[in-house]
């Protein structure tokens, strides 16, 4: 094809019609993109479309995928610097075409120089109103929520940006099957208490009421990642909570030794295997403090805590929690679900749940939403 010389170039200050997906500082320009899951939408008119990019990493490229009338069009890994990716092109002008560009890879807390930003828009049409869906639903989670292992095959052991995917978790899926917009903060490796490795700095909860705290570095602190997130911006019908695999993993693993003060950390298990019962008290208690948290900023949502892809081994424990929690605030808008853990044929890459069990945990999920969203309870 010949270059079209009639593409104009947006901003996206200049546009007035588009929706943003995930948290983020809306007021920057250009847009980032902190989030797996994060991203834009347009509905527009015109032969050709492209979107207008500023990607930098220290050690682990962004990837992304794209959708084109709700189908999966596109994945792919960025390399730093400013261009442009065409979305489509040589279509007819006169239909709407409906496009999803998303962030794949998940906040990099490890890596302070990787951001994704959108500048804006180069297109030949028009930019249409974008509908809203039905609902709108949180995700709270780890490696399983950023989708790590639901790309690559199952031999694969390198953890790597690549084998993490947005496009293929049950929370897209979930999303995708009760009609929801949704939003996912998560971080691999982390747990409600503590990291896999018992670092207690590696917690969900404490990154939870910044718009991006697991994005960290001048960089991203610039582009607003440690703000405060205004809960009443967004306000999700249901959040659902992923976390305690790998609070259970520190549970099997030697202490963390802080390197400057020599302070450590263990989640620890008695001589016969079963958990010291101060150590998981103290796990207990950091779910409960981590409801109430979310419920004061959420007053509104259903919370469901789900658990069970890689394990059971902290259910009782959960559960438990849970139910010390809606004793003591008489919140019984909580609930717990347990979803299928993964099994010789459903894991994927890095010994992660592959597809199949996002697909498995995404359907019991979808189930337990219906019911949620038509007014009964369980």
């Amino acid at each position: 094809m010949t270059p079209n010389e009639n593409l104009k170039t947006y901003s996206l200050k200049e546009i007035e019609n588009y929706k943003i997906h995930g948290r983020t500082d809306e007021t920057q320009n250009p847009l980032p993109l902190f989030f797996n899951g994060s991203g834009i939408e347009v509905n527009v008119t015109g032969t050709e479309l492209w979107i207008d990019l500023e990607v930098d990493y220290d050690t682990h490229e962004p990837w992304i995928w794209t959708a084109l009338n709700g189908a999966f069009m596109s994945r792919q890994m960025l390399t730093a610097g400013t261009y442009s990716i065409c979305l489509f092109r040589g279509m007819s002008p006169d239909t709407v075409k409906n496009v999803k560009f998303y962030r794949e890879l998940q906040a990099m807390s490890e890596d302070p120089g990787c951001c994704l930003l959108v500048r804006g828009f180069r297109c030949d049409g028009d930019f249409l109103p974008v509908a809203s869906r039905r609902y709108k639903i949180e995700f709270i989670g780890d490696s399983i929520t950023s989708g790590e292992g639901t790309y690559g095959a199952r031999e694969d052991t390198d953890w790597l940006a690549m084998y993490m995917g947005s496009s293929r978790n049950y929370a897209r899926m979930t999303a995708d099957a009760v009609d929801a917009e949704y939003r996912l903060i998560s971080q691999g490796g982390w747990g409600v208490l503590c990291g896999w490795d018992n670092d207690p700095r590696h917690n969900i909860p404490s990154r939870y009421e910044k718009i991006c705290g697991l994005a960290e570095g001048e960089k991203n602190e610039s582009l607003g990642a440690g703000k405060p997130y205004d809960f009443k911006s967004w306000v999700p019908d249901v959040i659902v909570v992923n976390l305690g695999t790998n609070d259970a993993s520190a549970f099997n693993e030697p202490a963390w030794t802080d390197a400057e003060s020599g302070e450590t950390f263990q989640q620890r298990r008695n001589a016969d295997g079963t958990y010291q019962e101060e150590d998981l008290g103290r796990f207990e208690r950091a779910v409960i403090a981590f409801l109430g948290m979310i419920r004061r900023n959420n007053p509104t949502s259903h919370i469901v805590w789900v658990y069970g892809m890689v394990g059971y081994d902290l259910t009782l424990a959960i559960t438990e929690a849970i139910n010390t929690y809606r004793k003591e605030t008489g919140d019984t808008n909580t609930a717990f679900l347990q979803l299928p853990n993964m099994t010789e044929e459903t894991v994927g890459s890095h010994v992660h749940p592959g597809e199949k069990c996002h697909a498995r945990a995404a359907q019991a999920l979808t189930e337990y939403l219906e019911v949620i969203f038509n007014g009964n309870t369980l």
